[in-house]
């Protein structure tokens, strides 16, 4: 039942900020609730404070005890959403599948597959040397291991 209404009232104010969407809920033994969410345009301190009010402020504490924590996915974390996927187009990503690892520039993000390109550097084909190549790669959603924008300083 406290799982179900929780999960109502975040639906609810999620709906209000289509901007913001869901990558986690969690809800253990003693109450403690954790949302985790991410944005088209990022998450700011507002929103997490957004969205823990929405939840917070229609649930009865003397119906029920509880903690909430509502935090933004993290520049680190791997990438579990599409949408995910569509607000790092022009960023360098680090995707692993079963077979490989690819690190390129996330150039499209479709309902089924993101796209990476990246440079290589390859034998000549006549003589000796390396001549640099452009290599392109289609990856479905469904082989993604993980995914993770490779941060740079």
């Amino acid at each position: 039942m406290f799982k179900t209404t929780v999960k109502n009232l975040l639906e609810e104010a999620l709906a209000e900020r289509q901007d913001l969407f869901l990558i986690a809920l969690t809800i253990n033994a003693e109450n403690h609730i954790n949302i985790v969410i991410d944005g088209d345009n990022g998450v700011l301190v507002e929103d997490c404070i957004f969205i823990s009010r929405a939840v917070d402020d229609n649930l009865d504490r003397e119906e029920q005890d509880f903690s909430i924590e509502v935090m933004s996915a993290g520049a680190a974390a791997p990438l579990t959403h599409q949408r995910q996927y569509i607000k790092n187009i022009n960023r360098t990503l680090s995707v692993r599948t079963s077979t490989e690892e690819i690190e390129g520039t996330l150039t499209n993000a479709t309902e089924t597959d993101i796209e990476l390109e990246w440079k290589a550097r390859e034998p000549k084909p006549i003589g000796k040397g390396k001549v640099t190549v452009k290599k392109q790669a289609n990856i479905a959603y469904q082989d993604i291991v993980e995914a993770k924008v490779v941060i740079k300083f």
